[in-house]
């Protein structure tokens, strides 16, 4: 067990041949453990079953177990870029949309280019030090993104999110929850609705968890109820994350988001989206190219292993829905507001153009 007044949702321990920490969030809120993967099928399974989520965690969490799959003894550099990049194309397959992973993943196996040596030890020590430095680097976008969002959204008191963008998603303090988590840190009094997040209720277990620890005021709906809740005029703004962004601006999130979108949109309320520029992938023209994942049956037949469905029913279970650019009303990131989303403003801000 570990304390929760201080949460990190992942950490390393030791050199190159230490082993990765992490937060076991499918035990959440019940219970806090922590689990210790030592080797890469540990962490391949972490990641696929959601032991640890959000796209900066998954992608944090995949330059870490680089590491762990490296740990050999190898006769030669050669020998160990051979094995680099076998273990960098099988925690690609761990889960396909959150573009954060083959963002690190790439990082990773771009390293022996970065630092050439021919001596093993320093390269697993470069490998090491690109993987701390993605660490440290989330965290230092997580505190920008909170930052800009408090800024922007200065008049804004009553928020709605959806799924789980907190310091649990991230290095720390969050992406969407940052916004929140610095509002509350400049003493502003701010109230914030949480949708379930069907069908594992990462906002339930997760979200709801980490704002009340941080002391903000905090309510709990079911995903079905966000249509009353805004129509009743209890929402004045909308801010969620994201697991991948296209170029033009689409953004890929939690199933329901686009549900959200469009609601919103109806009655007249902004959404913004708060991510790292990492997540962007501008190799894709716009959402219609992002893989969208689909998972087990399970998770709706059999809600936390209980029956909740007839035995046999069909099901189609996607993970993630794409918002169109056109329903955002901006996008927070570290280096700035993308408003008016577009590609030409996504760009400009990324620094690109």
């Amino acid at each position: 067990m570990v304390e929760t007044n201080k949460i990190e949702t992942l950490r390393w321990v030791g050199g190159f041949d230490g082993h990765l920490v992490m937060i076991d969030q499918t035990q959440l809120p019940g219970e806090l453990i922590e689990l210790e993967c030592r080797d890469i099928d540990t962490v391949f399974e972490a990641i696929q079953m959601l032991r640890v989520r959000g796209a900066p965690a998954i992608g944090i969490a995949g330059a870490y177990g680089v590491l762990i799959g490296i740990q050999s003894d190898f006769d030669s550099v050669s020998a160990l870029k051979i094995q680099l990049a076998r273990t960098c194309d099988y925690l690609a397959e761990s889960r396909p949309t959150a573009v954060n992973l083959f963002w690190a993943l790439n990082r990773m196996r771009r390293t022996p280019d970065e630092f050439p040596t021919d001596d093993v030890i320093e390269l697993k020590n470069a490998l090491l030090k690109t993987a701390v430095e993605i660490h440290e680097e989330d965290r230092q976008m997580c505190h920008a993104i909170g930052q800009h969002g408090a800024d922007l959204l200065a008049n804004v008191d009553s928020f709605l999110t959806h799924c789980n963008a907190g310091g649990l998603a991230t290095a720390e303090y969050g992406t969407a929850l940052s916004v929140f988590f610095t509002c509350h840190d400049r003493g502003r009094k701010i109230k914030v609705y949480v949708d379930e997040t069907r069908p594992l209720l990462q906002g339930a277990r997760l979200t709801t968890w980490e704002l009340m620890q941080h002391g903000i005021d905090t309510t709990l709906i079911c995903d079905s109820m966000a249509a009353q809740v805004m129509r009743e005029g209890r929402i004045e703004a909308i801010v969620t994350g994201a697991d991948r962004i296209a170029r033009n601006g689409d953004a890929a999130n939690k199933i329901g988001t686009y549900s959200l979108a469009v609601l919103a949109r109806h009655h007249g309320i902004p959404l913004y989206i708060a991510a790292p520029s990492s997540t962007f992938d501008l190799s894709l023209p716009d959402g219609d190219g992002i893989p969208i994942e689909e998972r087990r049956a399970e998770e709706i037949t059999h809600g936390f292993g209980r029956p909740t469905a007839p035995e046999g029913v069909h099901v189609y279970n996607p993970a993630f829905d794409v918002t169109p650019s056109d329903y955002i009303e901006a996008i927070i990131t570290e280096r700035g507001v993308i408003h008016e989303v577009n590609e030409d403003n996504v760009l400009s801000v990324l620094g690109i153009c």
